[in-house]
């Protein structure tokens, strides 16, 4: 990876110039004020983002998050600082709308090379299928979503969670494609997968705990209209979601909008809004609308 055409990257993504001049400025002072950030400090810069994803909007770890990639770049030298850029770059990817052709599919392929330069099957695993999972759900650059998850299963199929992320990515995919019968199969070989790797309540984007994974599921259940699937993962899935976790309580109060909607009832719209409504918008992200988008054009 050439660090000069990261480096330009990284700011060219930045929402307008002063941010790009902002991130620049924070980049430069890191390396002036201090000596570079130690490994095991950036594992602990990991695990700090991926604990703000769970209940930040995307705009509030974006521009910081580009920051630290900004400094991390300068020190890309050894495998192990290859897989921290890897699941930093996934997270940063997760902050632009899938529906945006260019910016998250392009963060997605970069995570994934730096993934490979990590020379760690797990996190070469991880980073495609959290990938994969992401573009399923959000219902965008689909291609891309089924490419990353076989890739995923190529490098290796044991159950891990990025196993887990890569086939309920596969599910989706099947799902918006109209193949029911291929998603449930799916949709069982996740939950196998689940059964053996899947993670605790750690409230944090590099887990995958038990009410998560039913939150994948039902989503799934309302695009393909099964009622019962959606009915069991919905209450799976707010039995277990930690009261301190509101966005993901909108997200299945949006699912019920969704199957409501695909039904042909009007309500669904309204019920979905409503549930977007009563979080607040600086915990917005982009993947509730784009799943408010979904749910207007099935209401249409």
């Amino acid at each position: 990876m050439d660090r000069r055409n990261f480096l330009t990257h990284a700011a060219g993504t930045a929402i307008a110039p002063v941010v790009a001049s902002d991130l620049l400025s924070s980049g430069f002072d890191a390396a002036l004020r201090s000596a570079a950030p130690s490994a095991e400090e950036w594992e602990a810069k990991v695990v700090e983002y991926g604990k703000a994803y769970m209940v930040e909007g995307a705009a509030e770890i974006q521009k910081r998050l580009a920051a630290d990639l900004l400094v991390l770049q300068q020190q890309v030298e050894d495998p192990h600082s290859w897989s921290v850029a890897a699941r930093l770059a996934t997270l940063y990817a997760k902050t632009f709308p899938g529906s945006d052709g260019v910016k998250a599919v392009t963060w997605y392929r970069y995570a994934a090379r730096f993934a490979d330069r990590s020379e760690e099957d797990q996190v070469r695993v991880w980073v495609r299928g959290r990938a994969a999972i992401a573009l399923g759900y959000e219902g965008a650059a689909l291609g891309v979503a089924d490419l990353l998850s076989q890739q995923a299963l190529a490098v290796d199929e044991r159950p891990s969670l990025g196993v887990v992320n890569a086939v309920m990515g596969q599910a989706h995919v099947a799902a918006l494609r109209g193949d029911h019968d291929r998603a449930l199969e799916l949709v069982e070989d996740g939950r196998r997968a689940f059964d053996s790797a899947g993670s605790d309540d750690a409230p944090s984007d590099y887990a995958v705990p038990w009410w998560r994974f039913n939150v994948f599921i039902s989503l799934l259940a309302a695009r393909l209209g099964d009622e019962r699937l959606a009915d069991e993962a919905q209450a799976e899935a707010a039995r277990h979601l930690p009261d301190s976790l509101p966005r993901f309580k909108t997200h299945l109060e949006m699912h019920r909008g969704l199957m409501l909607a695909r039904q042909g009832d009007p309500s669904g719209s309204d019920l979905a809004q409503s549930a977007l409504d009563q979080l607040p918008p600086e915990k917005h992200s982009l993947t509730l609308r784009l799943l408010m988008e979904e749910i207007q054009a099935a209401a249409a």
